[in-house]
């Protein structure tokens, strides 16, 4: 069974993400959605005219959490480094929603292709998992930074719910960030390292 913020597919964060590549193709736009890096929405003044409007139609943001996901993967999808500007957009919403990759499983997939280290990649997410929603946000861009300028993409609609569920539901969704990147990085068959003690074999 998979929980509540994982199974339903919501079209609205996907039809943002379009609407966020669409502006980004105007070189001005995109840098004033960039001017948000990492920054609370209330330090967002050149993003309100872009997402106050679509926001107004397309969702409820009366809730802090929601509403800075939004201004942060706006402006983390603005800030992307130029090789991955360059790549056009996957479309995955025909994948099922609980299928699609988190963060976890982006890491993973870092770590397998050797763009990051097992224990940086762990450490990353261990750290998040304790942090508060402002934290994970000031530590994202250098994050996706990384990921994107090695051509490891990011589901940028997964993330936007997650950091949205992020205050209310934050060990469910650190949890199953850490089992997809488990799932992730440690190929099938991988023989059991864990060493038996000795005074365990003499009992």
């Amino acid at each position: 069974m998979t929980d509540s913020t994982a199974a339903a597919a919501p079209p609205k964060h996907d039809r943002f993400i379009s609407y966020i590549h669409t502006l980004c193709q105007d070189n001005r736009t995109r840098a004033e959605l960039g001017r948000g890096l990492g920054l609370p929405v209330e330090r967002c003044n050149y993003m309100h005219r872009y997402l106050v409007p679509w926001l107004h139609q397309h969702d409820d943001v009366s809730y802090p959490d929601t509403r800075r996901a939004y201004y942060s993967v706006a402006s983390l999808i603005a800030a992307r480094p130029r090789t991955a500007r360059q790549t056009a957009p996957t479309d995955p919403s025909a994948t099922v929603w609980y299928l699609r990759p988190n963060l976890g499983a982006t890491l993973g997939e870092a770590v397998t292709r050797d763009v990051m280290k097992a224990g940086t990649a762990e450490s990353a997410l261990h750290l998040m998992s304790r942090q508060s929603s402002d934290a994970v946000h000031r530590t994202l861009p250098s994050l996706t930074r990384q990921l994107l300028s090695e051509g490891i993409a990011v589901d940028w609609a997964v993330l936007l719910k997650d950091l949205s569920w992020w205050t209310q539901n934050r060990d469910v969704v650190a949890t199953r960030w850490l089992d997809q990147y488990f799932r992730r990085s440690i190929p099938t068959g991988t023989p059991d390292t864990t060493t038996t003690l000795p005074e365990e074999n003499e009992r």
